[in-house]
């Protein structure tokens, strides 16, 4: 459905990712980011879920080529802990955004783990996001404080999550409502990663209930 496109960042350097196309020359944008595994083809599906909801989706790449099997986790948080996370999401991130609002639409973020933290990120530091939906990822405040985001926030967790775990999304929560931001916030009785159907923690109730919440918050945000 889609197809693997090239995009400057705001320091003209090359980008790439994919990008799920709608029928509409002017429907509203989704950037996409990636959990720690990379470009993987379930982001790339779910870019495709978006452009049939509506949404132009772009997915751009982070790891630049480079896609960890999931039977490898350790070179997986190797490839995270080497990403620049500032410098992917003021630069990558934002000339994505920056491409899918070329038609003058309003953009959304959404992303899965590692792409959790990016979304926070990106929605405290990249001005063309007009909302931004987080999955199971929260960074640290010396990174982006709560009191930092800039658009409204929708966020799914999970209560069984030993990585982003219950007393971080207590503490993101707390923070987020004493700076009087605007959350919607959810937790779900599954694990880590619940939402990709294809790993092994998928929980096909929770990702559906989740990912349909995510797409009613966008229309809702982006039009």
């Amino acid at each position: 459905m889609g197809a693997i496109v090239t995009f400057k960042r705001p320091d003209g350097k090359d980008a790439s990712g994919y990008l799920a196309n709608t029928p509409s020359g002017d429907a509203p944008g989704v950037v996409v980011i990636q959990e720690w595994w990379g470009l993987s083809d379930q982001i790339r599906g779910l870019c495709d879920q978006f452009a049939l909801e509506g949404f132009e989706a772009l997915a751009p790449d982070l790891y630049k080529g480079k896609i960890v099997p999931y039977h490898d986790p350790d070179s997986a948080d190797r490839e995270m802990n080497s990403l620049d996370f500032i410098d992917a999401t003021t630069q990558t991130v934002r000339g994505a955004a920056q491409y899918l609002a070329r038609n003058r639409v309003k953009v959304g973020l959404t992303g899965f783990c590692l792409g959790g933290i990016v979304t926070v990120i990106g929605a405290a530091t990249v001005p063309e996001f007009a909302a931004g939906v987080v999955f199971y990822g929260i960074p640290p405040e010396h990174v982006t404080k709560p009191a930092d985001v800039r658009v409204p926030l929708q966020a799914h967790f999970a209560n069984n999550d030993v990585w982003c775990t219950p007393k971080m999304v207590d503490d993101f929560e707390r923070s987020m409502k004493a700076a009087g931001k605007s959350l919607e916030l959810f937790r779900y009785d599954a694990d880590h990663g619940f939402a990709n159907e294809q790993h092994r923690n998928y929980d096909r109730g929770a990702a559906e209930l989740a990912l349909g919440r995510a797409v009613e918050f966008f229309r809702k945000h982006l039009g």
